[in-house]
């Protein structure tokens, strides 16, 4: 009974799947999930909406180099790479049926990329997105005040094309994330390798951004879609907070992450409960912040 229960999607299914909700939806919304249950929980989320007379769900996970480093106490450096991070999603995969988008930092070196891409279409993984940066790699929302360095456009082509050659079906999705707009090298910079990008053969574009409006990629996707009307774009809202999803989905956006929100709220709850039994010196007071054990022994299958 217990196999049963996880019984997930058959790996060439479930990395199909992304490429069908994109057929299906004009945008999907993602969720980062770093560990199987904050996946399971992803995927149990849902909200009726009923001004559109829609059940409202998130179409996909996100795997996040960031808070994946994070839970493992190490630095967002790319430290740890996909072949270290390839056991937890197989774990993810045991017990959630949902579409995977893995953070694949720089894609690193040519050579390990074209490894790690079959890796992961093996197993299931729908997408990857790979940053146009070369040395080390520092979390991108740091922008310009710690030393970071755009890969040029030749070589970044080429890592694409190497990717996409080594796949050996059509559903797995590889998309350039570009980072222009971060390094302000500025939003020509930006459309250009977009252009070249999708010419290399990505599945689609990420652009991203650390302003706090949503000005500079709104712009970006007005002159994108111009060109490229069909092509898959993505963003991150992380810091644009205040811009609600239907505006990055009129603005012709078809995939919108939120990348690290699971795992910075667990930070925080762990954070209070943790002072709190210090403080009152026992758990009764911090009992409405945790589960109840009922609803663990529902979520996680086999448990009863």
């Amino acid at each position: 009974m217990l196999q049963s229960l996880l019984a997930g999607v058959e790996s060439d299914a479930r990395k199909g799947q992304l490429r069908r909700a994109l057929r299906n939806k004009r945008c999907l919304r993602v969720l980062e999930a770093h560990s199987p249950l904050s996946a399971l929980v992803a995927e149990h989320a849902a909200i009726q909406d009923d001004a559109r007379g829609e059940r409202v769900i998130y179409d996909a996970l996100w795997s996040s180099s960031l808070t994946d480093s994070t839970l493992l106490g190490k630095p967002d450096i790319e430290m740890i790479n996909i072949r270290n991070r390839v056991s937890n999603f197989n774990d993810i995969f045991e017990v959630t049926t949902t579409p995977l988008i893995v953070d694949g930092d720089t894609g690193g070196k040519v050579e390990h990329f074209v490894i790690n891409v079959r890796s992961l279409e093996r197993i299931g993984v729908s997408a990857v997105i790979i940053e146009d940066k070369i040395g080390l790699k520092k979390n991108s929302l740091l922008g310009t005040d710690v030393y970071q360095q755009q890969d040029s456009i030749a070589n970044f082509c080429h890592k694409i094309r190497s990717g996409k050659a080594a796949q050996v079906g059509d559903d797995f999705m590889i998309i350039a994330r570009i980072e222009s707009l971060i390094l302000d090298a500025g939003m020509d910079d930006a459309l250009e390798r977009a252009a070249a990008y999708v010419d290399a053969g990505a599945d689609g574009i990420m652009i991203h951004s650390r302003s706090k409006t949503p000005g500079e990629v709104l712009q970006f996707a007005e002159q994108f879609r111009t060109a490229f009307p069909d092509v898959t774009l993505v963003c991150v809202p992380t810091s644009y907070a205040a811009t609600h999803f239907s505006q990055l989905e009129d603005a012709g956006f078809n995939i919108v992450i939120y990348a690290n929100h699971m795992l910075r709220s667990a930070y925080v709850a762990m954070q209070k409960v943790a002072s709190e039994i210090l403080r009152c010196g026992r758990t009764l007071e911090i009992e409405p912040y945790c589960t109840k054990i009922d609803e663990i022994l529902d979520l996680i299958p086999g448990t009863r």
